[in-house]
């Protein structure tokens, strides 16, 4: 009895100490800027906005892991000439990011992206109803994890579907710079 039990103490404190050196799940947390414009549409240029939200990394094995995101996004553009209005657009984004460890630290992304808009203003009218609920984009970036947790990325994030429900087909296109935290 002795030996079963020193046994199974030697097994879970060797479980213990393989889970801490490589966790299954990372949770964090990421905020950044965007560099935003819609592409397709005629004297538009890029709009400064902001990204933040939550994620959770799930590691398949030591090089490759899933990290669904959940991120509230301020995107859109601004429009040539002194006296062109913002055309702003807030999605909540749910990118579900591959990523690839080449090294220690440094990964390779790429993901499709599922937004949810909350929010449309040409200037300051509301456009909300001439707008596309859900938009479907495709990710691909790399970001770099310090071993205490903190982590940065760089993201572009291209549109699939056409912005307005009717007209041109006009796209987002994000380029996003992240800083995060994993616990």
């Amino acid at each position: 009895m002795k030996k079963i039990t020193m046994s199974l103490l030697a097994i879970f404190a060797f479980s213990a100490v393989t889970v801490a050196q490589t966790p299954d799940i990372k949770l964090g947390a990421k905020a950044g800027l965007n560099m935003s414009n819609l592409s397709g549409a005629d004297n538009t240029k890029s709009k400064t906005g902001f990204h933040v939200g939550a994620l959770a990394e799930i590691f398949i094995n030591e090089k490759f892991s899933v990290q669904p995101e959940v991120l509230y996004s301020s995107q859109g553009a601004k429009g040539k000439g002194s006296d062109s209005a913002k055309f702003n657009l807030d999605y909540i984004n749910v990118p579900i990011m591959a990523k690839y460890y080449v090294m220690d630290g440094l990964s390779v992304q790429a993901g499709p992206q599922i937004g949810f808009n909350v929010k449309a203003e040409a200037g300051d009218v509301d456009v909300k109803d001439l707008i596309n609920t859900v938009d479907f984009g495709l990710n691909f970036g790399a970001g770099y994890e310090l071993p205490m947790g903190v982590f940065f990325d760089a993201r572009y994030d291209l549109g699939l579907t056409k912005v307005y429900k009717e007209g041109k087909s006009i796209k987002n296109g994000v380029f996003q710079l992240s800083v995060g935290y994993k616990f």
